[in-house]
């Protein structure tokens, strides 16, 4: 007989033949099934107490801590801003000129002329008694010994004693091709190269025929750092590669000018421009 189809009744009686049944035992067994579900009904009832009261505790809380907005009114006062004073205008002192240094003694020079008539002795040349320690010069006149010397070969006619030295690098017959130091542009490559490159615009008729390659262009970097005669030298690529390239160059800030000598000059520079189509 299979023990899980007798019903629990007869199950203990049948366990319990012959036994004491008034031993604990035979109780605990037989009421097992009820203390389960009171156990069960029990424990379920305090939870949902609990729950409830958590729920219904919350529920108040929220009807009694409901934050309505509060509107503040906030004053904003200005303040006057006082405008600073302006501040003092200086003038700069005038330039201290300092007196030319004194002129050396000098004797007048007479070119020599075959006349047929008796020279006046006013316009004798000078004797090499006479001229001494003195500078042969335009004029008779008299000076301090060891004043400055006046140059023959120099602008003027002696009278002032002031001496022009001319500038030889700024006179030069047009711009240079190689001095000793060249132009730059400031900053250096890296800069120039980056300057192309944020201002250059590929123009579209270029773009939309494929016309790309390098346009090399040839400037003048004059005294001051200015650019002038801007123009393209070599084979022309079209599409307006050219003009482009020309547009860029003649807007670039001043460069470092070329050196020679010592002195600031014009030198021609040439720059090649590539124009390159992505992808290729």
């Amino acid at each position: 007989m299979d023990s899980a189809k007798i019903p629990g009744n007869d199950f203990l009686d049948i366990l319990f033949y012959g036994r004491n049944k008034d031993y604990g035992a035979y109780e605990l067994r037989s009421r097992y099934d009820r203390r389960v579900r009171n156990a069960v009904m029990g424990t379920a009832s305090i939870m949902l107490v609990m729950i409830g009261g958590y729920v219904l505790n919350n529920t108040l809380m929220a009807a009694e801590n409901v934050h309505r907005p509060v509107l503040a009114e906030k004053k904003i006062e200005l303040q006057a801003l006082e405008i600073p004073p302006e501040p003092p205008v200086t003038i700069p002192p005038p330039p201290v000129t300092s007196a030319p240094p004194p002129m050396a003694a000098s004797v007048r020079v007479t070119t020599p002329v075959i006349v047929d008539s008796d020279v006046p002795p006013d316009e004798m040349p000078p004797k090499n008694a006479d001229i001494g320690t003195k500078v042969v010069g335009f004029t008779t006149s008299e000076g301090v010994e060891g004043g400055m010397d006046i140059d023959l070969n120099a602008s003027g006619n002696g009278n002032s004693g002031v001496i022009t030295v001319a500038n030889k690098a700024a006179d030069a017959d047009g711009p240079l091709i190689t001095v000793e130091i060249m132009p730059e542009f400031p900053g250096g490559e890296r800069a120039l190269a980056k300057y192309l490159g944020n201002n250059i615009r590929y123009p579209h008729l270029a773009q939309e025929n494929e016309i790309q390659g390098i346009v090399y262009i040839q400037f003048v970097v004059n005294r001051d750092g200015t650019i002038s005669q801007v123009k393209t030298t070599g084979a022309a690529k079209g599409g307006g590669l050219e003009e482009e390239a020309i547009r860029v160059i003649s807007k670039m800030p001043k460069w470092k000018p070329g050196r020679q000598n010592g002195q600031y000059v014009a030198v021609y520079f040439n720059l090649p421009v590539n124009f390159k189509l992505s992808g290729n």
